[in-house]
């Protein structure tokens, strides 16, 4: 499933449960792993002159210390390494997001594993001259899944016992199914998968006419739509379940996450799009990611293996 693994690290603290899961996935695959760091971003034009994404400072440019920068990533994730047959590592300097879809444009992974969050954004500044977060700069545009940890991981050796696949019926929801079921078919121990879908309250509210009835009705329709849409090319898996609560989305998804002890929830990256033509999902991503206490992975586009 996993042959080729993109970790992109900001080689802070903030990334050592991505770098424990990232480097557990490869072994468990016998992947390779790309070890991707971003350090620096250019002053302007061709200078030799960057800017340090973490403390800001200007730096000149040169071999010595981009070694000097992959030495420090090596002495990073030297303790995750010792068990890794096949590695590497890459540092660049530019935006962040930018670097990271151009190195998997050429690598073409089979997925990217990002932390969360670069850390303190009072001495990031990346936080502070770009607007939006990096991983979803990274998930709205990348050709294969994006897995975002921004706790610590609580899977073991890469291997996951209970996955929650929050269903929206957009299109991109096919491939978060196929790439969930597939996750889940191939861990070696029984896996739990969970189908979910949150019918979002919001827009009720505001409609006087949407009886009590009606929601339930709308449940039930809900239920009957992941059952024959994604239940039916299931199988005979059956340790399963499919559940339908009301409630605001990014909420629900990470309550029903914690219920069932989910060791990673998997979602569509786009979201049908509302009258006033906005995809919502993006927001529901990141709520998500910020509040659940396991890795949450995004997918826009999966073709299988």
């Amino acid at each position: 499933m996993f042959d080729k693994i993109l970790f992109a690290t900001c080689a802070r603290d903030a990334c050592d449960g991505a770098a424990r899961m990232a480097f557990d996935i490869a072994q468990r695959y016998n992947a390779h792993i790309y070890v991707f760091h971003v350090f620096g971003v250019p002053t302007h034009g061709f200078s030799q002159v960057v800017i340090d994404l973490i403390t800001g400072d200007e730096l000149i440019l040169d071999e010595n210390y981009v070694d000097f920068v992959k030495e420090e990533i090596s002495d990073y994730c030297n303790q995750v390494l010792k068990n890794t047959i096949e590695y590497s590592f890459e540092v660049t300097i530019g935006f962040p997001h930018r670097e990271i879809l151009r190195f998997a444009r050429h690598i073409d992974p089979d997925l990217i594993i990002m932390g969360g969050s670069t850390g303190d954004p009072d001495i990031s500044f990346y936080k502070k001259t770009m607007t939006g977060s990096t991983y979803l700069r990274v998930a709205k545009a990348a050709r294969c899944p994006v897995l975002v940890v921004n706790r610590s991981a609580a899977s073991v050796g890469g291997q996951f016992s209970n996955v929650v696949f929050a269903a929206d019926f957009s299109i991109a929801d096919d491939a978060a199914f196929a790439f969930a079921f597939q996750l889940v078919q191939e861990q070696e121990l029984d896996c739990e998968f969970h189908l979910f879908h949150v019918l979002d309250i919001r827009g009720i509210q505001t409609n006087k006419f949407d009886t009590p009835e009606y929601i339930e009705g709308k449940i039930r329709k809900a239920d009957q739509q992941i059952r024959s849409k994604y239940v039916s090319r299931m199988g005979d898996f059956k340790p399963y379940s499919v559940k339908v609560w009301k409630g605001i989305p990014s909420v629900e998804i990470v309550k029903y996450a914690g219920e069932k002890h989910a060791d990673l929830i998997v979602l569509a990256y786009h979201a049908k799009k509302t009258e006033t033509g906005d995809a919502p999902h993006a927001n529901i991503l990141e709520q998500v990611i910020g509040r659940a206490n396991c890795p949450v992975v995004s997918v826009n586009q999966y073709a299988g293996k």
